[in-house]
């Protein structure tokens, strides 16, 4: 049980990279506690393996400290930090079996055989591989291989598991299948995963807090629910999850509502950020998640229209047939795409191409930035 009172695992305190005139990593500062599940999200480019490189030992931080279970690691070479890393392509030795694959850092290390043969057979257990020891590598599926890769590592006890993209070389069902795998893994052991991606799936599945990167800087760090429902940046709400996005002007503002103008006579009725402080005439990017809006026939009035402040009109384009998870593309009058989440039962009163339908959503649900 983590304790407010714990030392991290992990602390990077404004650690920041640079080649030559490139800023990659601007000042980023996080702590991340003994057992934890922690993200690090964000587009290609933005930064977040050149920081797990820094980590793990494999760069050096231009300025900053980078602290495990409180001490500095500055300066450490890679192969004495008590840091393991697993890379998208697993790099297992070909030429071994998967008992001399995980044995290999602790001969390295000089442990005794009787040990090594007990620690091999622990962690085989841990990852649900109990019968596979003299498997060869090429016989194994690409689920069994990404275990036997984190079983590698955690055979050494690490204080923090570094994982680069791991699912990125995976087929889809797999790469779902091992999501769940993952956070089983890591309850498991109980040992501090930090988990790169630029999936926001994978972030938000599995993690106890993500990290969402962009240009080199943290622009959030919270829980998933937080990122998805309150994000705090324009970046982040545009990022994590999917979202409607209309650019405008302020025309009004309260404490707790903004009106936009995002033109052709629609004003956006929207909740704005803590403190925003967004004055009329600011430009500004309202967002709203497609299962927020309500799909209404146009000539039904909505049964709650009075409470929702946001209607639209338009007329389906498409629908995306996806099970519980379908969703109708409506092209509103100035002809942009509007997307909404919807129940589609293969029956005949399912929505059709071509119908004119009434969009509408809360002023609670639209974020404005």
């Amino acid at each position: 049980m983590n304790t407010s009172t714990s030392v991290p695992d992990l602390e990077c305190h404004q650690i920041s990279k640079n080649f030559g005139s490139v800023q990659a990593v601007d000042q980023v500062s996080f702590d991340i506690p003994p057992g934890s599940f922690f993200s690090i999200l964000g587009p290609s480019g933005c930064g977040k393996t050149t920081l797990m490189r820094m980590i793990a030992g494999f760069e050096s931080p231009s300025n900053g400290d980078i602290r495990i279970k409180g001490q500095s690691v500055l300066g450490t070479p890679p192969n004495k930090r008590n840091v393991k890393m697993v890379f998208q392509h697993l790099a297992l030795f070909p030429m071994m079996n998967v008992y001399d694959n995980i044995a290999y850092g602790l001969r390295c290390n000089g442990v005794k055989r009787a040990d090594i043969d007990r620690k091999v057979g622990d962690v085989l257990e841990r990852v649900a591989l109990p019968d596979l020891a003299k498997r060869e590598i090429h016989q194994l599926s690409g689920g069994q291989k990404q275990r036997i890769a984190i079983a590698r590592c955690m055979v050494l006890d690490p204080d923090v598991l570094l994982l680069d993209e791991p699912l990125g070389a995976l087929d889809l069902k797999l790469r779902e299948a091992m999501k769940i795998e993952l956070k089983l893994l890591q309850h498991q052991f109980n040992t501090t995963f930090v988990y790169i991606t630029h999936d926001q799936s994978e972030a938000l599945v599995m993690s106890d807090h993500v990290a969402v990167m962009n240009e080199g800087r943290f622009e959030q760090i919270g829980t998933p629910q937080t990122l998805y429902h309150k994000p705090a940046t324009s970046f982040v709400a545009g990022f994590v999850g999917e979202s409607n996005q209309w650019r405008g002007t302020v025309v009004d503002s309260t404490t707790d509502s903004i009106s936009v103008d995002v033109g052709t006579g629609f004003k956006a009725i929207a909740t704005p950020p803590p403190g925003a402080g967004l004055a009329s005439g600011s430009a500004v990017t309202v967002f709203v998640r497609p299962e927020h809006i309500s799909v209404d026939r146009a000539h039904h009035a909505a049964a709650d229209a009075s409470a929702k402040t946001n209607e639209l009109s338009g007329t389906i384009d498409s629908l995306l047939f996806n099970g519980a998870n379908s969703r109708v593309l409506v092209r509103d009058l100035t002809g942009e795409l509007i997307e909404a989440d919807i129940t589609l039962t293969g029956g005949l009163d399912d929505p059709k191409p071509g119908e004119s339908v009434r969009l509408s959503w809360h002023a609670a649900s639209a974020l404005c930035f």
